[in-house]
């Protein structure tokens, strides 16, 4: 069994999974399983840039190694193609977007350099896993530089419809360097499928018998892998000693009032202004609420230098003074809003302790919030969920009460429906939403890209 080797933007952390996201937590398993390389962005910035020493640590039979990015690359690379072209158009916000040449030449180019600096790190049975949209270009430069292992590619992010990716400039040369990956993964059935049919209708491909896709002399495979969590450990986490000190302490302070709970890096893609507008509906047109249920939204600040972020923070900052401000009493403040970052334990146990989940992104490509906040629920009282019919999870999670981000009165109505649910109907809806994240789990998802990813090279050679 050859060694794994990750390529992620950010790498690790390999020990303390407890504040990690949920790429890293489902990558550390699988490594330390199969041994390997996991290499990426140091996370710095320096003068030398990708030309910079390779930063290396071990763990057992796990290295990593990283580089660091230079002032240029980091500006051009991450914060503008990446995170101001690619984001934005993956997410269908074409009116954030930036089509600037020159982040697109910087993204060409620091997408080489850690091609070139990782092929010296490789050996002959290695099998190369590529995460994210900032290395769409990596398998096509490895090919160049006469890479042949197994190399497969996972979208972490949604991947839009024809019409709006074409809006792109430079969208067929992405596509293209694409299909250097033996297989492409997505989170969701919708996504593999816009891509089939960019592929049909902008390449010419043909699909062959076996689902896979011929085009341009090339033959690809690509479908859903939809990632998941570790339902049963996330699940013993709410009954931690750290996750029952935060149930408690949440279940004292509304002292019999109940609780609805939203955790989302701010981000124009997770419709938070939507949603503190559904909460503040909900308070006008079910006013028997007011004082017995109240609104917590977790959102730490993301990507801080780009503009649009520090936006949204403001907006919803002016809501939650409004909101409070028209329904408040010296006893009842109808949101709370935490921007820090909080451990996984403590999550566990605020979840636990709401009977509203609210997720409701205006466009996801999974959002394992939704998983976490199943997971963590008591058997014998569990709360509801409320997720958007945007997110990926709403394939798999199909007992959540589903809703259109965009309206607010949808996400009213659904609240109060969970607010009014019998307990025998939440209990039936948790059990099926539950046995369905045990069996999806993230490792079960790294282990099924890794086996079709095997498969997939040696039909492709």
């Amino acid at each position: 069994m050859g060694r794994l080797v990750v390529v992620s933007n950010r790498v690790g952390p390999l020990q303390d999974t407890g504040r990690a996201g949920g790429l890293a937590v489902a990558l550390v398993d699988v490594l330390r399983e199969r041994g390997g390389v996991w290499f990426g962005w140091s996370g710095k910035i320096s003068e030398e840039g990708t030309f910079s020493p390779l930063r290396e640590q071990s763990s057992g039979n796990v290295r990593v190694a990283t580089i660091d990015l230079s002032e240029t690359d980091y500006n051009e690379y991450y914060a503008g193609y990446a995170n101001r072209c690619l984001w934005p158009t993956m997410h269908y916000r074409l009116d954030l977007t930036d089509f600037d040449r020159k982040f697109d030449e910087g993204y060409r180019r620091v997408n080489e350099r850690f091609a070139a600096r990782l092929k010296p790190l490789l050996e002959p049975d290695d099998i190369i896993w590529v995460h994210d949209y900032h290395f769409m270009l990596l398998g096509a430069q490895l090919r160049a530089m006469g890479v042949e292992n197994p190399i497969g590619f996972f979208l972490h992010i949604p991947f839009p419809v024809p019409e709006v990716l074409t809006a792109l400039p430079n969208h067929a040369g992405l596509v293209r360097s694409l299909l250097a990956y033996d297989l492409i993964g997505f989170q969701s059935t919708r996504d593999a499928s816009a891509l089939r049919r960019y592929l049909v209708e902008e390449a010419g491909a043909d699909e062959t018998s076996d689902g896979a896709m011929h085009v341009l002399g090339r033959k690809v495979h690509l479908d859903a892998f939809p990632i998941g969590i570790d339902a049963e450990t996330f699940a013993g986490y709410a009954v931690s000693g750290e996750g029952q000190r935060n149930f408690r302490r949440l279940k004292t302070l509304l002292n019999g009032q109940i609780q609805m709970i939203g955790v989302d890096r701010i981000d124009y893609s997770k419709g938070l202004p939507e949603r503190f507008r559904a909460v503040e509906r909900l308070f006008e047109d079910y006013p028997e609420n007011r004082g017995r249920v109240s609104f917590m939204q977790v959102a730490p600040p993301s990507r801080s230098e780009v503009r649009a972020y520090s936006d949204i923070q403001r907006t919803l900052e002016g809501l939650t003074g409004r909101i409070n401000g028209k329904f408040s009493d010296i006893d009842w403040t109808p949101i709370s809003f935490l921007t820090q970052s909080l451990p996984r334990r403590a999550l566990a146990g605020i979840y636990r302790a709401s009977l509203i989940g609210l997720v409701t992104p205006l466009r996801d490509g999974m959002n394992l919030v939704a998983k976490e906040y199943v997971a963590a629920q008591d058997p014998e009282d569990p709360g509801v969920l409320v997720l958007s019919r945007f997110a990926g999870a709403a394939e798999e999670l199909r007992e959540a009460l589903i809703v259109n981000p965009y309206s607010i009165d949808a996400i009213a109505e659904a609240l109060q429906t969970g607010i009014r649910m019998p307990q025998d109907e939440r209990k039936e809806r948790w059990e099926r939403l539950y046995g369905r994240i045990t069996k999806t789990t993230a490792a079960s998802w790294s282990r099924t890209f890794i086996e079709r990813l095997t498969d997939a090279a040696e039909h492709g050679r």
